[in-house]
C-alpha cells in the first residue's frame, strides 16, 4: 500500500505541475499565446483551458474532493491530452510536440489506477 501510494502522489504531483503550475506560471506569456493561435484556436480558448486546468488540479491534489468530482477530473485531462495530441497530429505532422501529450495522459493513467486501488483499499477497511 505504501509503494501505490508513493507511485499516486509522484504521478498526480507530475500533473499538478505540468497542467496546474506551468499553465498558470506561462499562459500569458507571448509563446503560449502564439501556440494557442498556431493551433487555430482563438485566444479565449487558451485562458479558459488554463481556468479549467487549475481547477482541474486542484480537484486531484486535495484529499477532501469527493471522488466524483475527482473523476470529471480525470476524464477532463484525458479529453485534454487526446485532443491536443490530435491538434499537433492535425497541424504539425508527426514530431514529439504530438506524442508529449500522450506521455502526460500515460502518467495520468497511472494516478488514476493507483487512485482507485487507494480508495478500494479504504472500502475494504471499513
Amino acid at each position: 500500500m505504501k509503494t501505490t501510494k508513493i507511485i499516486f502522489w509522484t504521478s498526480t504531483i507530475l500533473i499538478f505541475l505540468f497542467e496546474g503550475v506551468m499553465p498558470a506560471l506561462t499562459s500569458q506569456t507571448e509563446l503560449a499565446k502564439e501556440g494557442i493561435k498556431h493551433l487555430g484556436y482563438p485566444e479565449y480558448f487558451g485562458n479558459a483551458l488554463v481556468v479549467f486546468k487549475i481547477l482541474g488540479v486542484l480537484a486531484l491534489i486535495i484529499p477532501k474532493v469527493p471522488a466524483r468530482v475527482k473523476e470529471w477530473a480525470y476524464a477532463g485531462f484525458a479529453f485534454d491530452f487526446i485532443f491536443a495530441s490530435i491538434s499537433h497530429f492535425a497541424v504539425d505532422g508527426i514530431n514529439f510536440q504530438s506524442f508529449f501529450p500522450l506521455i502526460v495522459l500515460a502518467i495520468l493513467v497511472v494516478s488514476y489506477v493507483t487512485y482507485h486501488k487507494i480508495e478500494r483499499y479504504k472500502n475494504i477497511a471499513l
